[in-house]
């Protein structure tokens, strides 16, 4: 028959896009029987058109500008559903109630948009790129870049936080910038080269007014305001982002909960409540509106939620989530009114440790004031922050599905905020590309939900 290779080649590439990549490794495993392999032999034509194909591709990624055209998609689409639920009930406020919600995703190359904030002009910034940091202004509907620059400095990761109306504070190298975001042009540059030892980074960053607080790795807290930088040193050291308040921010440290405030101008150690033996934190504090402040204590044999008075620093009580040996916190958690809401990323280690549908161990859960687990849900959300509308009453979750036939398939999952019921959920990916990676979900303009990914960034909103 002639054409034959190329109908058997077409039928792997289809089943492939719609059953997933499993497809394709077994069309490769019938490579191993000798027979197969010597008809299926190309022909040198054959291997320089492919060689052609390929390097047109490679060139198109190359050369097509910054948010252009979508992330890449992969296969499985009979594997995983589209959608899932049905719209939630009443009127949205903050974020989609999944009214037929469409997705837009937009490629800015494999440069981690790890940090994505909405500023108070309703604008939505991206930072990119790790230690060669990259602020992008993206348009909030179709995300395509709007303006971009290239932030001094290298050797730390960036940080960024949304600034007073049309200003962000961003974190490059050892300096802290003021950004304003119609056109992103540097306002004000402070360097804390002279502050800081050689080598230590800015791994937290929050604003409070006029008044950007940072803290270091090596414990280095700080507060820039009215053209000057003060620092304190906690004693401590940090990974964790930090939170601010009205009363100054809070910093989880390696060794005790601090929170730092402000005496005649000057950052000053207001309090530090020590950890007990052993355990680690897995995400920044969460002020919670109950007057407490919440920490996730990674500790053998169950991860623990521990609220903290936040005028005195004291352990108020301690709620043990997920199961034994299967909890672990990676930046997933966030404050629901007087409560707070947890999810599992035990097993997460980085991209890799959820290809070919694959997940970590599952779960979400919401602890109240008292340290009662008001409920539990079993869903995999393998990292980064869910976001929260207590307008709404739902629990934004960037989401992944398990799946044996080796499909990665990502979704924006609503869970309702009283019941701990899945709502709905939309498939946003199918593929590595779209994994949040610590990344966390941010409510913006139209009520939509974003997220930053490995292939860019991408939004979720109703229909219309």
């Amino acid at each position: 028959m002639r054409f034959a290779r190329s109908v058997v080649l077409l039928a792997v590439g289809v089943l492939w896009w719609f059953l997933g990549p499993l497809v394709l490794l077994a069309a490769l495993a019938l490579l191993l029987v000798p027979r197969v392999r010597a008809w299926m032999r190309p022909t040198g034509r054959v291997v320089l058109v492919w060689v052609a194909v390929l390097a047109v591709l490679v060139g198109l990624v190359v050369l097509v500008p910054d948010g252009w055209v979508p992330i890449a998609p992969g296969p499985g689409r009979w594997a995983a559903p589209a959608y899932v639920g049905r719209p939630a009930s009443g009127q949205g406020v903050a974020g989609p109630i999944g009214e037929s919600p469409t997705v837009t995703t937009r490629a800015y190359g494999v440069g981690d948009c790890g940090r994505l904030v909405v500023d108070g002009e309703g604008r939505v910034e991206a930072l990119c790129g790790g230690e060669h940091p990259v602020l992008r202004l993206v348009d909030a509907t179709s995300l395509r870049q709007q303006a971009r620059t290239e932030l001094p400095g290298s050797g730390c990761p960036g940080r960024l936080a949304a600034g007073a109306g049309a200003q962000v504070v961003a974190t490059s190298g050892q300096r802290v910038l003021v950004v304003d975001t119609g056109d992103l042009a540097i306002s004000a540059s402070f360097d804390l080269a002279d502050l800081l030892a050689k080598g230590d980074c800015v791994v937290g960053l929050g604003v409070d007014g006029g008044r950007a607080w940072f803290v270091t790795g090596a414990g280095v807290a700080g507060v820039v305001a009215d053209g000057r930088v003060r620092t304190v040193d906690l004693g401590d050291s940090v990974v964790q982002d930090l939170t601010v308040g009205n009363d100054g921010a809070y910093v989880a440290g390696d060794k005790a909960l601090h929170r730092v405030g402000l005496r005649a101008g000057r950052p000053v150690v207001a309090w530090s409540s020590p950890y007990e033996e052993g355990g680690e934190r897995g995400a920044p504090p969460v002020l919670l509106r109950s007057g407490f402040v919440a920490v996730a204590d990674n500790r053998d044999p169950r991860l623990q939620v521990v609220l903290h008075r936040a005028d005195t620093g004291e352990v108020s009580c301690r709620a043990e989530v997920f199961g034994d040996d299967a909890g672990a916190a990676d930046g997933g958690l966030v404050g629901a009114g007087d409560d707070v809401v947890v999810t599992n990323a035990h097993g997460y280690g980085g991209p890799l440790s959820t290809v070919l549908g694959r997940t970590t161990s599952r779960g979400v859960a919401r602890v109240g004031p008292d340290c009662t687990v008001r409920w539990t849900l079993e869903i995999d959300v393998p990292s980064g922050a869910p976001a929260v509308s207590t307008d709404d009453g739902l629990v934004y979750l960037w989401s992944k599905r398990h799946s044996w036939l080796g499909v990665d398939a990502w979704y924006l999952s609503a869970v309702d905020l009283r019941s701990g019921r899945l709502v709905w959920a939309r498939r946003v990916g199918l593929n590595a590309l779209h994994d949040n990676h610590r990344g966390g979900v941010v409510l913006g303009p139209g009520r939509a939900a974003y997220a930053p990914v490995l292939g860019g960034l991408a939004r979720v909103a109703d229909r219309g």
